[in-house]
């Protein structure tokens, strides 16, 4: 899918889970449901990082296209050295490491880690590049015709007032995580979450996605998991942005309504 479709996805998923949160007895609090949507957003677009037409690949300047190289080439690497015999021969790394659950599971515990060892400044740095790309998935139309300076500038302040707004008591800084020091700990989650939902969206496509990897099946070890290809659409398509955009919308308006207990 394209960057947009993937943000919705993501922050409809967060909403989502604040409703199931709510149905269960245990409601967010107001500021973990809407820094936990913005950064799932964020984070949805983070697997494209291994290729260099992606939005992330763009959205920091020359800091983000060097990074793409980087991790293209070392998704390249792996791939080599763990395919199978029925796995394809490739060029490029796209779509392989940073388009599977261990990635997923790899970035969200490292952003945990680094919130809890590295305390305010971790946190921002965290909140900044998640508010850049929820703003550049989100709000595309005016990202894209904006400099990027704007967008990071928005960014920052975005982190800064969130930062703010979780640090009071009550707000969500020690949401599921109360033992002293292991405050912002779930900031991983949206992060994982929204890596997941990044990858089931491409699985929707002609092309797949190896999220199961590295477990073999059959001959590959890098199946592109995927429902049967006639119910498959190519990225950018019609389907893709008339259907199911507007469905990520509503779906994710519902959930918000019912992580807030409106319905």
């Amino acid at each position: 899918m394209m960057g947009p479709a993937h943000s919705l996805s993501g922050a409809a998923a967060w909403l989502g889970v604040g409703a199931a949160a709510a149905a269960a007895g245990h409601a967010m609090p107001w500021p973990v449901l809407v820094v936990g949507a913005l950064i799932c957003a964020g984070a949805a677009l983070a697997p494209d990082l291994d290729h260099k037409a992606a939005t992330i690949s763009r959205a920091f300047g020359p800091v983000s296209r060097v990074l793409c190289e980087v991790i293209d080439k070392l998704s390249y690497a792996v791939y080599k050295s763990t395919r199978k015999p029925g796995d394809p021969r490739r060029s490029g790394g796209h779509r392989t490491l940073t388009h599977t659950w261990v990635w997923a599971v790899l970035i969200g515990a490292g952003a945990s880690a680094l919130a809890v060892a590295g305390g305010r400044w971790a946190v921002l740095g965290i909140l900044f590049v998640h508010m850049v790309l929820a703003v550049e998935g989100l709000l595309w139309r005016a990202a894209r015709v904006s400099s990027d300076i704007l967008v990071w500038l928005l960014g920052a302040t975005s982190a800064w007032i969130l930062a703010e707004i979780l640090n009071k008591p009550g707000n969500g800084a020690d949401w599921l995580f109360t033992a002293p020091g292991q405050e912002y700990l779930w900031l991983g989650l949206p992060i994982v979450l929204g890596a997941l939902v990044h990858d089931i969206g491409d699985a929707l496509t002609v092309s797949g996605c190896p999220i199961l990897w590295p477990i073999p099946i059959g001959r590959k070890r890098w199946y592109p998991i995927g429902p049967p290809e006639a119910m498959r659409f190519r990225a950018g398509s019609w389907v893709e942005l008339k259907v199911l955009m507007p469905v990520f919308m509503m779906l994710g308006g519902l959930g918000g309504l019912g992580a807030l207990g409106i319905i």
